[in-house]
């Protein structure tokens, strides 16, 4: 399968992630775990049925694979719906959106020292300028310590749905990292679903909520969790994390071109800052096999 340039890769991905928040609104009343489960088994579908088309060669999952996609599912996937829902029964969208909105810093940060190097310092100033940014969009908002708690925990999910990819990408490819995960998900959700809401909610999406379903897991997820672990094999974590600040102008530019909203200052002034991180993180050199597949990758 051809890839996109990794630039161009994460940046689509992270756009598409970001209109997730109108479709969303669109399926508010439909049981939250449900709807996630829904969501990823339809990507896992999709995306097991291209890795057959594909006739990737076969690959033997060890026992640290195999723990590996489960953590990623638990904390990165399931794990990450849960601290988001339970985060806005007590903080607002705003503050929520703020601390998710490290996701580059803690990435650029992490990310190298995983790989027993050292971040680079364009890297760190470049996430801490996109982390700010996501912030003045959010807006920071306020909430409680409860509140501030769960969208740390939110905020771990995000970072896991990266960090414990990059060592599954060499082996099994960013479509097999894609599938395993979004499929490992589903009964953690279902679980979720029948004990925090219970057997009395569940029911058939309405016309308007598959449509939407549809679209938040072939788009939102398939194509784009594809998309972005392609970009992070290629990229490293550390600048790949940097395209993480495009989700909230993803958001905002479909809230304008549905009709939903408007662009105010904090919102033009948030999309700035994140554009010139983004840039000045991609300025460094790049390291040597950034953009070269390793050997033995499945495409």
């Amino acid at each position: 399968m051809r890839s996109l340039p990794a630039p161009v890769g994460a940046a689509s991905a992270m756009l598409l992630v970001g209109t997730s928040t109108a479709v969303s609104a669109t399926i508010a009343d439909y049981p939250v775990f449900a709807g996630q489960a829904l969501r990823y088994g339809l990507a896992a579908v999709i995306l097991l049925v291209v890795v057959q088309h594909q006739r990737l060669p076969r690959v033997r999952l060890t026992p640290r694979d195999v723990l590996l996609l489960v953590a990623l599912a638990a904390t990165g996937l399931a794990g990450f719906n849960f601290f988001l829902v339970e985060a806005t029964r007590h903080a607002g969208p705003a503050m929520i959106g703020a601390v998710v909105g490290a996701v580059p810093l803690v990435l650029a940060l992490v990310g190298p020292l995983l790989e027993r190097r050292r971040p680079a310092p364009r890297t760190v100033a470049a996430a801490l300028v996109v982390a700010v940014g996501t912030a003045v969009a959010a807006g920071l908002g306020s909430g409680s310590l409860t509140g501030l708690l769960l969208a740390l925990g939110a905020l771990a999910g995000e970072v896991a749905f990266s960090l414990l990819a990059v060592p599954l990408l060499p082996k099994l490819g960013p479509l097999r990292v894609a599938a395993y995960p979004a499929a490992l998900s589903v009964p953690m959700l279902l679980v979720a679903s029948l004990a925090l809401e219970g057997t009395g909610v569940l029911r058939l999406p309405t016309p308007n909520e598959a449509a939407a379903f549809v679209y938040l897991g072939a788009i939102v997820t398939a194509a784009a969790f594809f998309l972005w672990y392609d970009a992070l094999r290629r990229l490293g974590a550390d600048r790949a994390g940097l395209f993480a600040g495009l989700v909230p102008v993803g958001a905002l530019l479909t809230t304008v071109v549905l009709g939903l909203g408007s662009a105010g200052p904090a919102d033009v002034t948030g999309v700035v800052l994140v554009a010139a991180g983004v840039a000045l993180g991609l300025r460094q050199p790049a390291r040597r096999g950034d953009e070269r597949v390793p050997a033995g990758a499945a495409a």
